[in-house]
This record gives structure tokens, sequence and C-alpha cells, in this order.
């Protein structure tokens, strides 16, 4: 390649996993460009609720991904205080019934050898947890580790303060290849902007973006709503679900599938969520989802009820079909790394998915074993790997 390189690394994609790949390729000793279409956190990091949790994660790859990610917040959080807004709170789930509550230790009891602090507890204490929590519940448990930020706040300020050069407002319309397939940067509607190394942390759009690497990625819009209420004094200590929020996570169902989230906020609103269900891009309000939501959030906390919901928002998570995101290098485009496809734990996973990509842009021994996370396993029979 002749061209004269104008930086070690675009990162494409400036919500909260562009902001994570930026801020830890810069601290690796890389000189990066951040270009986003449109604003920093202006997709789904900006629809999001801050959720960083190893609670509804099984053994696996993605809990050894969260484990990593919830140290690296912990971290963040040190340096960066309230900037990014984090707030080590805890998670509590909750089963309603005893079959639902054996189903749910089971599920712990797993997390627990894989390195997460799962506390049973009774029906009976559940109130020491969550006072206004609706009473009857068989029992539940409590996740130390679950955590939250104010998503856009903290994608915008990692993003600045990573040191990067930010590009927003910039579309990314093609990505630079030599005749051998290497890739050497990216063209935007501004120019070209010339890299040995591309990462597609484009989100929803991942798939576009591989696409104009001439590489199959089969990233899918998934979208979720969310409720926001009236400021309150803090009424919920804890993110609160019902245990089957975690089968709704794993479904692969198209259709609505509504399971009850609650938690506060340190603005003062409380959000609910969550809904799952894949219609494109589709931003029309629903109110089946809207009427979902809000029974469920009565059903978990009955003063709710009475508490006005100002308004509702809709987003779209990066969904790929073995529920595992894309992380590492694409053998299909040298050059090109991908850190998309974390559906609606983007914001959770930001960190471990920004330190494994800056390990493989300088050569070094990743964390985890990125194997499972390959970008090419869909190119396999069937186009799933599990």
């Amino acid at each position: 390649m002749t061209k004269r390189l104008t930086c070690d690394v675009v990162v494409v994609g400036a919500g909260m996993v562009g902001a994570a790949c930026a801020w830890y390729a810069v601290r690796a000793g890389l000189d990066v460009r951040l270009v986003d279409r449109g604003p920093v956190s202006g997709g789904t990091t900006g629809a999001g609720e801050g959720n960083l949790l190893v609670s509804d994660k099984e053994p696996g790859p993605e809990l050894e991904l969260a484990l990593l990610s919830a140290r690296l917040w912990a971290e963040l959080a040190r340096e960066h205080g309230a900037a990014i807004e984090y707030e080590p709170k805890g998670g509590l789930v909750v089963a309603s019934t005893p079959p639902a509550l054996d189903a749910l230790r089971d599920f712990a009891a797993g997390q627990r050898d894989a390195g997460v602090t799962a506390v049973p507890v009774d029906g009976g204490r559940l109130a020491e947890l969550e006072p206004r929590l609706a009473p009857g519940m068989a029992g539940g448990v409590h996740y130390p580790q679950d955590a939250q930020v104010m998503p856009a706040l903290a994608a915008a300020h990692l993003a600045r303060a990573s040191g990067a050069a930010l590009h927003p407002g910039q579309a990314v319309t093609g990505v630079l290849r030599t005749a051998d397939g290497t890739v050497y940067g990216v063209r935007t509607d501004r120019g070209e902007i010339h890299a040995p190394a591309v990462v597609n942390a484009a989100g929803t759009w991942g798939g576009d973006l591989a696409a104009l690497a001439g590489v199959r990625l089969p990233v899918l819009p998934r979208r979720g709503f969310v409720l926001v209420t009236e400021p309150l004094p803090r009424m919920v200590r804890h993110k609160v679900y019902a245990a089957d929020y975690v089968a709704d996570v794993a479904s692969d169902s198209a259709a609505l599938r509504s399971s009850p989230v609650v938690e506060g906020t340190a603005a003062g609103p409380v959000l609910i969520g969550a809904t799952r269900e894949r219609v494109g891009f589709d931003r029309s309000l629903s109110l089946d989802a809207v009427r979902a939501l809000a029974a469920g959030a009565v059903g978990l906390f009955p003063f709710l009820e009475r508490v006005r919901a100002l308004r509702t928002y809709a987003g779209f998570r990066p969904y790929l079909p073995d529920h595992l995101p894309a992380i590492g290098p694409d053998p299909r485009a040298p050059g090109l790394f991908h850190a998309c496809g974390h559906e609606g734990a983007g914001i959770g996973l930001a960190p471990g998915t920004g330190r494994l990509i800056a390990q493989a842009l300088t050569g070094k021994a990743p964390e985890l074993d990125l194997t499972p996370f390959r970008p090419e396993r869909f190119d396999t029979e069937g186009g799933d790997a599990r």
C-alpha cells in the first residue's frame, strides 16, 4: 500500500462500544479516529438503560466477558467518578412461584461456579432489600455485582476523554481494500481516512458496514421500549426484574416478548423495561408493548400504579442469531476488526470488548478466548455456530 496513513485505527460507531474501543486503543499507544454518521451516543446507546449485568448471563463466553467488563467498569468509575453516573446498586431477580424459584436458584448455582456472586433470598426477606416490592413473592437472588451507568453520558465522556479524534456527522460509504483484499481505511462522505485497521462498532448497522468490506455479518435490529416515570424519591433500590427476563433475552422469537424490569435512577425517574421484538427499524409506538411494560411493572411494584409515566422511547438492539457479539479480527478481510452484535448487553460488555479489541490491534494475547466471538462463524452451514 502506497497511500499515506492518516492514523493507526478508524473506529466506526461512536456509541458505548465504539467509545470503549477508542479508549483502550489510545491507551495501547495507537492513533485513533472515531467516526459516526450521527452524534456521539446517537444510536442504540442513547436509547439504552445503562445496565451493567452479570445476573442475566448463563455460564459461558458472554458471562466471562461480563465479569471482565464489570471489573473494568469499576476501574473506569474510580477514574471518572460522577462523570459517567456509575452506580453499583446491585440487582435483584425475583420469582413469583416455587417452581420458578427452584429454576432461578439452579441457574444461580451455575453462575456461582463461574465466579458470580449470587445470594439466595427467601421470600420473607425480600422486603429487606426492596420494601415496596409486591408481597407474596416466593423468593429471589441478589446480585451485588450488577451496576448501572447513564449510557449516553458515559459514552460521550469516554469518547472525548479517550484522546481519539472525533468525526461525528461523517457517514462511512465504503471500506477501502487493496487488490489482495487487505483493508486500508474507509471512504466517508467527506473524504477518505487511511489506516491499517478498521473497527466495526456500528451497532445495529454492523452488518451493513461488514457488507461494505465484502463480508457477511447477520446483525438484525431487535426493538425495545422503555417507560420513564416522573421523578421520584429513591423508591426502588436495585435493578429488579422477574426471573423470566432471562428466557426472553435468550429467545429467538421475532414476536413481542415482555418481562418486567424496574430500576430507579440518580436523577429520580424510574425506568421500566423490557420488551423485545424484531420489526426491522420500525420506530412507531406499540401500545401492546407499552401496556405490557406498565402491567409488569405494577405487578412488581404496586405503588407504580399511582405514578405518572412521562414518556416512552424505543431503541434497537444489535442482534446476532447465537446471542453472542462478534469481537476480533476478520480473516476474510485482513485489517477489519468487529466489535458489534451485543444485543441489549452492549453497555455492560463495552469495556471488555474495547480491551480485547485493543489487545488484538496491538498483537497481544487476548485476556479471553476470542474463538466463540469470531465474526466468520456464521459462514458455516446453516449460518449459526451454536
